[in-house]
C-alpha cells in the first residue's frame, strides 16, 4: 500500500461532470421511448470502473472480503450482486473488470490495496475512459447482430458472459448481466460514434433513449 501512490479521480462537488454521451445528446438528439420502440438505449453514467491483474486465487480472496462479490468461475463469465449495481467480468487469465456505483471505486481500491498487501497485483482506475450503455427491449439482440461480429444467439451467449469484440469497426465489451438487458462498455473516445451508428441501426426498431 505505502508503495502506491493513489488518489480520488472524482471532481468536486461542485464542477459540474457530464456524462461521455452529454455532447451526443446535445448533436443527434435523443428519440423518445414510445409504443413501437422495440429497442431501448440508456447510459449508466459516470460508474466507478477498476482493472485488476493479478492471481486468481489471491484477488478472489481479497474481492469477496471487500465487495461480496467472488470473480467469475468460468472464461468470460460475468457475475452481479444481488443488486444488480456491482459486477465483475473475466477479462483474460490474469485480468478483470469491476463496475460499482459511482464515487464507490476510490474506497473500493484503498481497501483492496490494504486487503492485498503486499501481493502480487495491479489495480487500475479507467472510471474516466469509458462508460456502460443498457439495451434492452425485444430487438435489443437484433441490433447487437447488425452491429458485432460476435454470435450473440442465446445457445452461445447466456446470461453471465461477456465477451470483447469488434463492435460497429471499433471495441466493445458485450454483455449480458439478465434475460432482457444487454450491455455494451465503450471507450468515452467512440462513444459519440457508437451512439449515432446506435441511432442508424436501431431506427428501424423506433430506438428509444432513456435519460
Amino acid at each position: 500500500m505505502s508503495n502506491a501512490a493513489t488518489f480520488d479521480t472524482r471532481t468536486d462537488g461542485a464542477i459540474p461532470v457530464e456524462s461521455s454521451l452529454a455532447y451526443s445528446y446535445h448533436r443527434s438528439g435523443t428519440p423518445r421511448v414510445g409504443p413501437q420502440s422495440r429497442v431501448i438505449l440508456r447510459e449508466r453514467a459516470l460508474l466507478g470502473h477498476l482493472i485488476l491483474r493479478g492471481g486468481a486465487i489471491v484477488l478472489d480472496e481479497a474481492v469477496r472480503e471487500v465487495l461480496g462479490l467472488g470473480l467469475p468461475g468460468q472464461p468470460q463469465g460475468l457475475v452481479v450482486d444481488a443488486s444488480g449495481e456491482r459486477s465483475i467480468q473475466w477479462l483474460s487469465p490474469d485480468e478483470w473488470l469491476v463496475i460499482v456505483p459511482g464515487g464507490e471505486e476510490f474506497e473500493l481500491e484503498t481497501r483492496l490495496r490494504e486487503r492485498l498487501a503486499d501481493a502480487h497485483y495491479a489495480i487500475s482506475d479507467v472510471s474516466g475512459g469509458q462508460t456502460l450503455l443498457e439495451l434492452s427491449g425485444e430487438a435489443a439482440r437484433e441490433l447487437l447482430m447488425k452491429s458485432a461480429i460476435y454470435d450473440v444467439h442465446p445457445s452461445h451467449f447466456p446470461v453471465g458472459k461477456g465477451v470483447t469484440t469488434v463492435f460497429a469497426k471499433a471495441t466493445a465489451i458485450i454483455r449480458r448481466p439478465s434475460e432482457e438487458r444487454w450491455e455494451l462498455v465503450i471507450r468515452r473516445s467512440f462513444a459519440d460514434y457508437l451512439y449515432r451508428w446506435l441511432l442508424d441501426a436501431g431506427a428501424e426498431y423506433a430506438i428509444g433513449v432513456e435519460k
